[in-house]
Protein backbone atom coordinates (compact mmCIF):
# COMPACT_ATOMS: atom_id res chain seq x y z
CA UNK A 1 0.00 0.00 0.00
CA UNK A 2 1.39 3.41 -1.11
CA UNK A 3 1.74 5.61 2.58
CA UNK A 4 2.30 9.01 2.99
CA UNK A 5 4.15 10.83 5.35
CA UNK A 6 3.41 14.61 6.92
CA UNK A 7 5.65 16.19 9.88
CA UNK A 8 3.21 16.32 13.02
CA UNK A 9 1.71 12.53 12.17
CA UNK A 10 2.72 10.11 14.08
CA UNK A 11 2.59 7.34 11.42
CA UNK A 12 2.40 7.16 7.83
CA UNK A 13 -1.35 7.58 6.28
CA UNK A 14 -2.54 5.19 3.83
CA UNK A 15 -3.03 7.28 0.30
CA UNK A 16 -5.98 5.12 -0.20
CA UNK A 17 -9.19 6.34 2.49
CA UNK A 18 -12.13 4.51 3.35
CA UNK A 19 -15.29 6.71 3.26
CA UNK A 20 -18.09 5.59 4.95
CA UNK A 21 -21.24 7.00 3.42
CA UNK A 22 -21.22 4.74 1.03
CA UNK A 23 -21.48 0.69 2.29
CA UNK A 24 -23.08 -1.82 0.73
CA UNK A 25 -26.84 -1.92 1.96
CA UNK A 26 -29.76 -4.35 2.37
CA UNK A 27 -33.03 -3.60 0.61
CA UNK A 28 -34.79 -1.98 3.97
CA UNK A 29 -31.72 0.43 3.38
CA UNK A 30 -29.74 -0.40 6.67
CA UNK A 31 -26.08 -1.09 6.05
CA UNK A 32 -25.27 -4.94 4.91
CA UNK A 33 -23.38 -5.43 7.84
CA UNK A 34 -21.45 -8.18 6.51
CA UNK A 35 -20.61 -7.53 3.56
CA UNK A 36 -19.38 -4.31 4.74
CA UNK A 37 -17.16 -5.83 7.32
CA UNK A 38 -15.31 -8.19 5.11
CA UNK A 39 -15.09 -5.07 3.02
CA UNK A 40 -13.30 -3.05 5.89
CA UNK A 41 -11.47 -6.49 6.92
CA UNK A 42 -10.05 -6.38 3.54
CA UNK A 43 -9.02 -3.19 3.70
CA UNK A 44 -7.16 -3.17 6.95
CA UNK A 45 -4.96 -6.69 5.55
CA UNK A 46 -4.07 -4.42 2.99
CA UNK A 47 -2.82 -1.84 4.26
CA UNK A 48 -5.20 0.62 4.90
CA UNK A 49 -5.68 2.73 7.90
CA UNK A 50 -7.65 5.84 7.08
CA UNK A 51 -11.20 5.17 7.80
CA UNK A 52 -14.05 7.73 7.26
CA UNK A 53 -17.12 8.62 8.90
CA UNK A 54 -19.69 11.05 9.88
CA UNK A 55 -22.71 11.87 11.69
CA UNK A 56 -25.35 11.70 9.20
CA UNK A 57 -24.12 8.95 7.12
CA UNK A 58 -26.32 6.03 6.96
CA UNK A 59 -28.60 7.92 8.43
CA UNK A 60 -26.49 7.94 11.88
CA UNK A 61 -25.58 4.16 11.54
CA UNK A 62 -21.87 4.52 9.78
CA UNK A 63 -20.35 5.45 12.87
CA UNK A 64 -21.22 2.84 14.75
CA UNK A 65 -21.29 0.25 12.57
CA UNK A 66 -17.14 1.21 11.28
CA UNK A 67 -16.46 1.84 15.04
CA UNK A 68 -17.96 -2.03 15.42
CA UNK A 69 -15.45 -3.41 13.21
CA UNK A 70 -12.52 -0.94 13.59
CA UNK A 71 -12.49 -2.57 17.72
CA UNK A 72 -11.22 -5.85 16.91
CA UNK A 73 -7.77 -4.19 15.92
CA UNK A 74 -5.52 -2.50 18.15
CA UNK A 75 -6.17 2.04 18.24
CA UNK A 76 -3.25 2.39 17.33
CA UNK A 77 -2.80 0.44 13.63
CA UNK A 78 -5.52 3.39 12.09
CA UNK A 79 -6.60 6.65 11.90
CA UNK A 80 -10.23 7.66 12.31
CA UNK A 81 -11.69 10.64 10.87
CA UNK A 82 -15.09 11.80 12.12
CA UNK A 83 -16.71 15.24 11.18
CA UNK A 84 -19.12 17.59 13.07
CA UNK A 85 -22.00 18.09 11.96
CA UNK A 86 -22.01 22.37 11.77
CA UNK A 87 -25.94 22.52 10.72
CA UNK A 88 -27.06 21.39 13.46
CA UNK A 89 -24.65 23.24 16.17
CA UNK A 90 -26.65 26.14 17.47
CA UNK A 91 -24.06 26.50 20.49
CA UNK A 92 -21.09 25.29 22.18
CA UNK A 93 -23.22 23.07 23.73
CA UNK A 94 -24.81 21.24 20.84
CA UNK A 95 -21.19 20.77 19.55
CA UNK A 96 -20.32 19.56 22.78
CA UNK A 97 -22.48 17.06 23.23
CA UNK A 98 -22.60 15.75 19.50
CA UNK A 99 -18.72 15.69 19.52
CA UNK A 100 -19.08 13.14 23.14
CA UNK A 101 -21.53 11.50 21.34
CA UNK A 102 -19.52 10.16 18.36
CA UNK A 103 -17.02 9.17 20.54
CA UNK A 104 -19.55 6.59 22.32
CA UNK A 105 -20.81 5.84 18.67
CA UNK A 106 -17.17 4.64 17.20
CA UNK A 107 -16.13 3.42 20.74
CA UNK A 108 -13.13 5.78 21.09
CA UNK A 109 -11.70 7.82 23.25
CA UNK A 110 -10.01 10.16 20.76
CA UNK A 111 -10.88 10.88 17.04
CA UNK A 112 -7.47 10.81 15.00
CA UNK A 113 -8.63 13.18 12.53
CA UNK A 114 -12.00 15.25 13.48
CA UNK A 115 -13.40 18.00 10.34
CA UNK A 116 -15.72 20.76 10.94
CA UNK A 117 -18.63 19.23 8.12
CA UNK A 118 -18.99 20.49 5.16
CA UNK A 119 -17.91 24.77 5.43
CA UNK A 120 -19.49 26.89 3.04
CA UNK A 121 -20.73 30.45 3.54
CA UNK A 122 -23.81 29.47 5.58
CA UNK A 123 -21.99 26.76 7.76
CA UNK A 124 -19.08 28.57 8.37
CA UNK A 125 -21.49 31.50 9.89
CA UNK A 126 -23.52 28.74 12.04
CA UNK A 127 -19.69 27.71 13.45
CA UNK A 128 -18.27 30.71 14.16
CA UNK A 129 -21.34 31.90 15.78
CA UNK A 130 -21.89 28.62 18.14
CA UNK A 131 -18.10 28.88 18.76
CA UNK A 132 -17.86 25.79 17.10
CA UNK A 133 -13.53 26.16 16.56
CA UNK A 134 -12.73 27.49 20.47
CA UNK A 135 -15.18 23.98 21.16
CA UNK A 136 -13.27 21.31 19.13
CA UNK A 137 -9.50 23.43 20.06
CA UNK A 138 -10.46 22.29 24.03
CA UNK A 139 -10.98 18.82 22.83
CA UNK A 140 -7.91 18.90 20.89
CA UNK A 141 -5.78 20.09 23.93
CA UNK A 142 -7.51 17.37 26.28
CA UNK A 143 -5.63 15.06 23.37
CA UNK A 144 -9.56 13.61 22.90
CA UNK A 145 -8.51 15.21 18.85
CA UNK A 146 -5.10 14.99 17.39
CA UNK A 147 -5.21 16.72 14.35
CA UNK A 148 -8.70 19.41 13.26
CA UNK A 149 -9.34 20.38 9.99
CA UNK A 150 -12.51 20.67 7.85
CA UNK A 151 -13.99 19.71 4.65
CA UNK A 152 -15.08 22.39 2.35
CA UNK A 153 -17.85 22.87 -0.68
CA UNK A 154 -17.52 26.24 -1.98
CA UNK A 155 -15.81 28.51 -3.53
CA UNK A 156 -11.82 29.72 -2.91
CA UNK A 157 -12.79 33.19 -2.06
CA UNK A 158 -14.61 31.10 1.14
CA UNK A 159 -12.25 28.71 1.35
CA UNK A 160 -9.58 31.78 1.90
CA UNK A 161 -11.69 33.29 4.67
CA UNK A 162 -11.91 29.80 6.46
CA UNK A 163 -8.26 29.23 6.26
CA UNK A 164 -7.39 32.70 7.39
CA UNK A 165 -9.60 32.64 10.25
CA UNK A 166 -8.44 29.93 12.48
CA UNK A 167 -5.51 27.35 12.71
CA UNK A 168 -6.09 24.44 10.92
CA UNK A 169 -3.97 20.75 10.22
CA UNK A 170 -5.40 19.68 7.41
CA UNK A 171 -8.45 20.17 4.89
CA UNK A 172 -10.58 17.74 2.79
CA UNK A 173 -11.78 19.14 -0.72
CA UNK A 174 -13.71 17.46 -3.67
CA UNK A 175 -10.94 17.09 -6.06
CA UNK A 176 -11.00 14.73 -9.49
CA UNK A 177 -10.55 15.98 -12.96
CA UNK A 178 -13.81 17.11 -13.56
CA UNK A 179 -13.96 19.42 -10.63
CA UNK A 180 -10.77 20.38 -11.04
CA UNK A 181 -11.74 23.47 -13.16
CA UNK A 182 -15.62 22.84 -13.08
CA UNK A 183 -15.58 23.63 -9.46
CA UNK A 184 -12.15 25.34 -9.41
CA UNK A 185 -10.61 22.74 -7.29
CA UNK A 186 -7.56 23.79 -8.77
CA UNK A 187 -7.65 27.05 -6.80
CA UNK A 188 -8.94 25.35 -3.77
CA UNK A 189 -5.94 22.55 -3.73
CA UNK A 190 -3.23 25.66 -4.39
CA UNK A 191 -4.87 27.90 -1.10
CA UNK A 192 -4.13 24.46 1.12
CA UNK A 193 -0.64 23.14 0.30
CA UNK A 194 0.20 27.05 0.34
CA UNK A 195 0.05 26.89 3.77
CA UNK A 196 1.57 23.87 3.92
CA UNK A 197 -1.50 21.61 5.09
CA UNK A 198 -2.16 18.52 3.75
CA UNK A 199 -5.07 17.70 1.73
CA UNK A 200 -7.36 14.70 2.13
CA UNK A 201 -9.56 14.47 -1.31
CA UNK A 202 -13.30 13.46 -1.55
CA UNK A 203 -15.14 12.10 -4.33
CA UNK A 204 -12.13 11.52 -6.58
CA UNK A 205 -14.67 9.23 -8.37
CA UNK A 206 -17.61 11.76 -8.17
CA UNK A 207 -19.92 10.01 -6.84
CA UNK A 208 -19.40 7.28 -9.03
CA UNK A 209 -19.87 9.30 -11.90
CA UNK A 210 -16.41 8.63 -13.30
CA UNK A 211 -16.67 5.53 -13.17
CA UNK A 212 -19.60 5.21 -15.89
CA UNK A 213 -18.81 7.49 -18.36
CA UNK A 214 -20.23 7.93 -21.44
CA UNK A 215 -19.02 4.83 -23.94
CA UNK A 216 -17.18 7.69 -26.02
CA UNK A 217 -15.04 8.73 -23.04
CA UNK A 218 -14.52 4.80 -21.40
CA UNK A 219 -13.74 3.94 -24.60
CA UNK A 220 -10.93 6.59 -24.79
CA UNK A 221 -9.31 5.26 -21.79
CA UNK A 222 -9.41 1.87 -22.40
CA UNK A 223 -7.94 2.37 -25.80
CA UNK A 224 -4.44 3.83 -23.63
CA UNK A 225 -4.83 1.15 -20.83
CA UNK A 226 -7.59 -1.87 -21.79
CA UNK A 227 -6.25 -3.48 -18.39
CA UNK A 228 -7.08 -0.46 -16.25
CA UNK A 229 -10.96 0.76 -15.05
CA UNK A 230 -12.06 4.47 -15.42
CA UNK A 231 -12.40 4.57 -11.16
CA UNK A 232 -8.54 4.03 -11.82
CA UNK A 233 -7.55 6.87 -13.62
CA UNK A 234 -10.02 8.90 -11.50
CA UNK A 235 -8.42 7.45 -8.11
CA UNK A 236 -4.50 8.34 -9.80
CA UNK A 237 -5.45 11.88 -10.73
CA UNK A 238 -6.27 13.01 -7.27
CA UNK A 239 -3.46 10.72 -5.58
CA UNK A 240 -0.75 11.57 -8.26
CA UNK A 241 -0.92 15.74 -6.42
CA UNK A 242 1.49 16.84 -4.32
CA UNK A 243 0.68 17.43 -0.96
CA UNK A 244 -2.20 14.79 -1.08
CA UNK A 245 -2.46 12.52 2.32
CA UNK A 246 -5.14 10.48 1.41
CA UNK A 247 -7.73 9.80 -1.36
CA UNK A 248 -11.14 8.63 0.26
CA UNK A 249 -13.19 6.33 -1.67
CA UNK A 250 -16.41 5.26 -0.33
CA UNK A 251 -16.67 1.83 -1.63
CA UNK A 252 -19.61 -0.11 -1.70
CA UNK A 253 -18.88 -3.63 -2.88
CA UNK A 254 -15.63 -6.01 -3.39
CA UNK A 255 -14.94 -5.43 -6.58
CA UNK A 256 -14.38 -1.75 -5.74
CA UNK A 257 -12.19 -2.36 -3.01
CA UNK A 258 -9.71 -4.68 -5.14
CA UNK A 259 -10.10 -2.18 -7.78
CA UNK A 260 -8.88 0.65 -5.42
CA UNK A 261 -6.44 -1.46 -3.59
CA UNK A 262 -5.02 -3.02 -7.30
CA UNK A 263 -3.97 0.69 -8.52
CA UNK A 264 -2.91 1.65 -4.61
CA UNK A 265 -0.94 -1.39 -3.49
CA UNK A 266 1.76 -0.16 -6.41
CA UNK A 267 1.06 3.26 -7.34
CA UNK A 268 1.89 4.83 -10.31
CA UNK A 269 1.53 8.26 -11.01
CA UNK A 270 0.11 9.63 -13.90
CA UNK A 271 2.40 10.71 -16.56
CA UNK A 272 2.07 13.30 -19.05
CA UNK A 273 0.89 11.00 -21.88
CA UNK A 274 -1.55 9.89 -19.64
CA UNK A 275 -3.10 13.34 -18.63
CA UNK A 276 -3.75 14.13 -21.82
CA UNK A 277 -5.97 10.81 -22.81
CA UNK A 278 -7.82 11.73 -19.62
CA UNK A 279 -8.04 15.22 -20.75
CA UNK A 280 -9.79 13.60 -24.12
CA UNK A 281 -12.07 11.58 -22.24
CA UNK A 282 -13.20 14.26 -19.83
CA UNK A 283 -14.25 16.20 -23.07
CA UNK A 284 -15.65 13.41 -24.79
CA UNK A 285 -17.82 13.21 -21.43
CA UNK A 286 -18.13 16.52 -20.47
CA UNK A 287 -20.50 16.31 -24.34
CA UNK A 288 -22.38 13.68 -22.88
CA UNK A 289 -24.20 16.68 -20.65
CA UNK A 290 -25.01 14.93 -17.49
CA UNK A 291 -25.76 16.56 -14.10
CA UNK A 292 -23.24 17.02 -11.29
CA UNK A 293 -24.88 15.07 -8.85
CA UNK A 294 -22.92 12.57 -6.97
CA UNK A 295 -25.86 11.45 -5.06
CA UNK A 296 -24.49 12.02 -1.59
CA UNK A 297 -28.40 12.37 -0.73
CA UNK A 298 -27.81 15.54 1.43
CA UNK A 299 -30.95 17.23 -0.28
CA UNK A 300 -33.62 14.15 0.85
CA UNK A 301 -35.91 14.02 2.07
CA UNK A 302 -37.58 16.48 -0.12
CA UNK A 303 -40.84 17.62 0.95
CA UNK A 304 -42.59 16.79 -1.86
CA UNK A 305 -41.39 13.34 -1.96
CA UNK A 306 -39.41 13.84 -5.54
CA UNK A 307 -36.82 11.21 -5.05
CA UNK A 308 -34.05 13.65 -6.19
CA UNK A 309 -30.45 11.58 -6.55
CA UNK A 310 -32.70 8.88 -7.84
CA UNK A 311 -34.09 11.06 -10.75
CA UNK A 312 -30.49 12.55 -11.88
CA UNK A 313 -28.76 9.26 -11.56
CA UNK A 314 -31.72 7.68 -13.97
CA UNK A 315 -31.16 10.56 -16.24
CA UNK A 316 -27.73 10.38 -16.31
CA UNK A 317 -27.28 7.02 -17.31
CA UNK A 318 -29.61 7.88 -20.17
CA UNK A 319 -27.84 10.20 -21.31
CA UNK A 320 -24.30 8.24 -21.20
CA UNK A 321 -25.91 5.05 -22.96
CA UNK A 322 -28.97 6.76 -24.80
CA UNK A 323 -31.09 3.80 -23.49
CA UNK A 324 -34.88 5.59 -23.98
CA UNK A 325 -36.84 2.58 -23.26
CA UNK A 326 -34.37 1.88 -19.77
CA UNK A 327 -34.50 5.21 -18.86
CA UNK A 328 -38.53 5.58 -19.23
CA UNK A 329 -38.86 1.80 -17.53
CA UNK A 330 -36.91 3.12 -14.60
CA UNK A 331 -38.66 6.13 -14.58
CA UNK A 332 -42.08 4.21 -14.54
CA UNK A 333 -40.69 1.96 -11.20
CA UNK A 334 -40.08 5.00 -9.27
CA UNK A 335 -43.90 5.87 -8.85
CA UNK A 336 -45.21 9.05 -9.03
CA UNK A 337 -45.18 10.35 -5.80
CA UNK A 338 -41.36 10.23 -5.79
CA UNK A 339 -41.23 11.26 -9.76
CA UNK A 340 -40.01 15.18 -10.55
CA UNK A 341 -43.19 16.28 -11.82
CA UNK A 342 -43.83 16.70 -8.15
CA UNK A 343 -41.30 19.39 -7.36
CA UNK A 344 -43.19 22.56 -6.34
CA UNK A 345 -39.95 24.38 -6.48
CA UNK A 346 -40.02 25.10 -2.63
CA UNK A 347 -36.22 25.37 -2.70
CA UNK A 348 -35.59 23.70 0.29
CA UNK A 349 -33.18 21.46 -1.36
CA UNK A 350 -31.09 24.22 -2.45
CA UNK A 351 -28.78 25.42 0.57
CA UNK A 352 -28.05 21.55 1.19
CA UNK A 353 -26.65 20.72 -2.31
CA UNK A 354 -22.65 20.29 -1.94
CA UNK A 355 -22.81 20.72 -5.52
CA UNK A 356 -24.95 23.78 -6.40
CA UNK A 357 -27.43 22.09 -8.56
CA UNK A 358 -29.87 24.40 -9.35
CA UNK A 359 -32.14 21.18 -8.18
CA UNK A 360 -35.94 22.52 -9.26
CA UNK A 361 -34.96 23.45 -12.81
CA UNK A 362 -32.92 20.03 -13.30
CA UNK A 363 -36.07 17.98 -12.03
CA UNK A 364 -38.17 20.33 -14.57
CA UNK A 365 -35.87 19.32 -17.15
CA UNK A 366 -35.85 15.80 -16.40
CA UNK A 367 -39.72 15.97 -16.75
CA UNK A 368 -39.67 17.38 -19.66
CA UNK A 369 -37.45 14.75 -21.35
CA UNK A 370 -40.02 12.22 -20.25
CA UNK A 371 -42.78 14.10 -22.27
CA UNK A 372 -41.02 14.26 -24.98
CA UNK A 373 -39.52 10.72 -25.18
CA UNK A 374 -43.16 9.44 -24.51
CA UNK A 375 -44.71 11.80 -27.20
CA UNK A 376 -41.85 9.65 -29.86
CA UNK A 377 -42.95 6.39 -28.93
Amino acid sequence: MEMRNFPGIRSEVSLLGFGGMRFPTLEDGTIDATAAAVMLERALAAGVNYFDTAYSYHGGKSETFMGSVLTHHPRASYFLADKLPCWLVKTPEDAERIFEEQLGRCGVEYFDFYLAHALDEENYASFEAAHGYEVLARKKAEGKIRHLGFSFHDTPAVLEQILGGHRWDFAQIQLNYLDWTLQDAKKQYEFITSRGLPVVVMEPVRGGALAKLSDKAADILHAAQPEKSPASWAIRYAASLPGVMTVLSGMSDMDQVEDNLATMNIFAPLTGTERAVLQEALAAYLAAGTIPCTGCRYCMDCPAGVDIPRTFAMYNQYKLDGRTNHFLNSYGYMGEMNQPTRCVACGACLPRCPQHIGIPARLAEVAQAVRVLEEKK
